[in-house]
């Protein structure tokens, strides 16, 4: 009802339904029929009108006296939530992982803020998977399988998972040659990865370990940190594992038992427009992780 209020305000104001229809970029017909069905919810006539002319009754000034105040209202405070959304500028909030978020998007989180100085960021960091509208956040980074069918999502690209152990452990307890051996291991454990998916390289069948593990720990970067003092066998994202293994100080085991790409996406709830600091945001991530060679295939 409230468009064809502001058409109804806009039909006096033109003078003639042919002259609000050409203003509005409608056709006479649609202005014609839409003014008929204000006048029937009303139960009163507005105007006397041909397509030439209109005159207006004496409802129907009281009626435009009223409601034109608050058409204006309506389309100034529509200007200035349209100014709102377009300005890079305001509050984001972000969930993600914690150190997903604090290790590789960190140069992120800093050249976006540099490029945007009117943006301000809270990033809540968290391994459990929250919810994004309860938490009241904009966007989320998540990894692995998305199970809310209500968020929209774009993929940042993926991971590979990677077992390793210190060289010290593989001297004392012997290096494993195949996925069936990794029981016999003393292991540390990264929740949510409560059982380690390998394929058979020969075969292609998957092999499923359920691993008992001598420590569980729900920050991967502390159980990398355990395994490279030689605690045990780890199997956590190369993300978190690439610098260790490129210093020696784990050595990856069983490279040809590949685990399955873990993809990483940004989420946000559906609805049809972002606000502009979101959407520069979203594709300032996505530019990012696009040149990023651990998030790539």
């Amino acid at each position: 009802m409230l468009d064809d209020l502001a058409l109804f305000v806009a039909i006096v104001e033109a003078g003639s339904l042919n002259a609000a229809a050409a203003k509005e970029g409608l056709p006479t017909a649609t202005v014609t029929r839409r003014l008929q069905k204000l006048e029937a919810s009303l139960g009163y006539r507005l105007l006397h009108r041909s397509a030439r002319r209109t005159q207006v009754t004496a409802e129907g000034a009281q009626y435009y006296e009223q409601c034109r105040p608050l058409v204006q209202a309506l389309r100034q405070a529509t200007m200035r939530l349209d100014a709102a959304l377009g300005a890079v500028e305001g509050t984001i909030r972000v969930l993600a992982p914690v150190n997903f978020a604090s290790e590789i998007l960190a140069p992120a989180w800093g050249s976006f803020l540099e490029k945007y100085p009117l943006v301000q960021l809270e990033l809540e960091l968290s391994n459990e998977v929250q919810d994004l509208v309860g938490r009241g956040a904009d966007l989320a980074i998540r990894i692995g399988t998305l199970a809310d069918s209500t968020l929209t999502q774009r993929k940042l690209g993926s991971t590979r998972l990677v077992l390793a152990a210190a060289p010290a452990y593989l001297a004392r307890h012997g290096t494993p040659a195949g996925a069936q051996e990794l029981e016999g291991h003393a292991t540390i454990a990264t929740l949510p990865l409560r059982e380690w998916r390998l394929h058979d390289p020969h075969s292609g069948a998957l092999c499923v370990v359920h691993p008992a593990p001598r420590i569980r720990v729900n920050e991967v970067r502390l159980a990398v940190m355990m395994a490279e003092q030689g605690l045990g066998i780890v199997y956590a994202p190369e993300l978190q594992c690439h610098a260790s293994l490129q210093a020696g100080r784990l050595v990856r085991l069983l490279p040809e038992w590949m685990s399955k790409r873990r993809h990483v996406y940004a989420v946000w709830p559906q609805q049809r427009y972002l606000p502009a600091r979101v959407r520069a945001l979203l594709e300032h991530l996505a530019d990012y992780t696009a040149r990023h060679p651990l998030l790539q295939s």
